[in-house]
């Protein structure tokens, strides 16, 4: 019954106009930069967060999280239309769709993907519904001791999610943790890596940090890679798929939806791992495997389903304990720290408007997303064509109106372009910058957590082991970090024999 009366409370929030029109707003733009590859979610999501402080706490989250899953949509066109994926998580289905599409089939794999979307969207929303509470309750129940080996947990897990090196992921992290230490001490008052300005008394702003690492580096990195050879675009025809093709479908679409339900949660994986392993799954579960890479309906059901479910479970750890699962979701913590809002076990209580607003809305906002997808094709194929060279400088302007505008700071725009540099650097050096925004927003917190156990324990440090959950989930994080670094030591081990030999 609560659950209901829960559900009846969101959907009065979701479906005010006031909310429904940044819920359209937010999947429209969602949609825009799927189709436009290049900045990404996590870059428009970086230059839009000085927006929603001038909103309500409500209409802000919902407009980001339609940003957010909105681009897990509309990386599909470009994926099958042209084999050009809009988003990280649409490389997956570009591999079978943009050969279906060759085919003549990409209105069959379009209308797949967006349905295949709609029912993952509507599974996920659910299952946030019914878990979201239990979790809460779990996490009431945590101590300091707690929250700081879950966190040091997600901050190991987002290393074995990252690509590229392991030391570079670790590294990344530990230099997210340094740059959360820079302001002013809370408990001494003291300041610290400041170098004496007192711009950076309250630490650096998360804008300027998200928009310079994500939005000015991504187009430092798209002035390097400008390429104007035009793009072949493939006639869409035969939208609706056929009750053959819904059939064929349905299997991939139901386990894409279940992996993705669950693998969404876990730090650092979200959508991209959730499509990645559906299309091994799919492949692997398969008794025609050799049709994949060639225009496979599971190729594309699947993926497109797992990214869609994985990009709307990853608010559960978000909005239930305050642990943002990726960058996203760290960006999101940002907008809520702006309205004054700290997300957390509390906010289901504390606020019980904005968590079952947010959550209704993702249902009403998958709805919105299927309404538009297919009849604005046409659209996003005339955007394709627009010259990067036009693009850039406006994604710039808006950046730098954003970031200004949060602290009136003419030292803000600085930090932006320090950071867009070094996101540009750290691009070129394969250092992914995922790992390091994470250290950036829980290195705050986890200090926080660590202090107050130690406060507690009289600066007794077995504090972190004295309780089995703390002790498990370091004892976990500890096991996690040496499976990830055992291929790197045997691999260092190997080139060291062959050296002697």
């Amino acid at each position: 019954m609560d659950f209901i009366q829960n559900l009846g409370l969101g959907f009065s929030v979701a479906l005010l106009p006031y909310n429904l029109l940044f819920c359209f707003i937010g999947c429209f733009l969602g949609t825009a930069i799927g189709v436009l590859p290049g900045i990404g979610p996590l870059g428009t999501i970086a230059i839009l967060l000085p927006v929603t402080f001038g909103v309500s706490p409500e209409a802000a989250l919902i407009m980001l999280a339609g940003i957010y899953y909105g681009a897990q949509y509309g990386g599909s066109t470009t994926a099958i239309l042209i084999n050009l994926p809009g988003e990280a998580t649409s490389a997956v289905t570009a591999i079978d769709g943009y050969q279906m599409a060759r085919q003549g089939r990409a209105g069959t794999a379009l209308a797949v993907a967006a349905l295949g979307s709609f029912f993952a969207g509507t599974v996920a929303t659910l299952a946030i519904a019914i878990f979201a509470k239990p979790l809460t309750s779990l996490a009431l129940s945590f101590s300091p001791a707690d929250y700081f080996a879950l966190m040091v947990l997600g901050l190991v897990a987002s290393i074995a999610l990252a690509h590229g090196s392991v030391l570079k992921g670790l590294a990344m992290i530990l230099l997210g943790l340094l740059l959360g230490c820079v302001g002013t001490d809370s408990y001494t008052g003291a300041m610290r890596f400041t170098l004496g300005t007192l711009d950076l008394a309250d630490g650096i702003p998360i804008v300027a940090f998200g928009a310079g690492i994500y939005a000015l580096g991504e187009i430092l990195r798209g002035i390097e890679n400008e390429s104007d050879a035009p793009v072949s675009v493939i006639p869409v025809n035969n939208r609706l798929p056929s009750l053959a093709d819904l059939k064929e479908a349905t299997a991939p679409v139901v386990r894409g939806t279940l992996l993705g339900s669950v693998l969404g949660v876990l730090p650092g994986g979200g959508a991209l791992l959730s499509a990645f392993t559906s299309y091994a799954m799919e492949k692997k579960l398969s008794r025609t495997p050799e049709r994949f890479g060639h225009g496979a309906m599971a190729g594309v059901a699947g993926p497109e389903s797992a990214n869609n479910a994985g990009a709307q479970t990853s608010f559960i750890p978000m909005l239930t304990l305050g642990i943002p699962s990726n960058p996203i979701m760290a960006l999101m913590v940002g907008a809520l720290i702006l309205q004054g809002i700290i997300p957390g076990p509390n906010l289901i209580t504390e606020q019980p408007k904005l968590f079952w607003g947010v959550i209704a809305s993702m249902w009403v906002g998958n709805l919105i997303l299927v309404i538009l997808n297919l009849p604005l094709i046409g659209l996003w194929l005339k955007l394709l064509k627009i010259r990067p060279h036009f693009l850039f400088p406006t994604i710039l302007g808006f950046s730098m109106i954003g970031v200004y505008s949060v602290g009136n700071s003419a030292f803000d725009l600085y930090l932006m372009a320090f950071f867009g540099a070094a996101g540009y650097v750290l691009g070129k050096l394969d250092c992914e910058p995922a790992p390091m925004l994470l250290g950036f927003v829980l290195g705050p917190l986890l200090e926080e957590y660590l202090r107050r156990a130690m406060i507690l324990a009289d600066g007794d440090a077995t504090v972190l082991i004295q309780r089995p959950l703390s002790a498990t989930l370091l004892a976990v994080a500890a096991a996690l970090l040496v499976v990830i670094l055992l291929p790197f030591i045997r691999k260092r081990r190997k080139e060291v024999f062959v050296e002697d030999e």
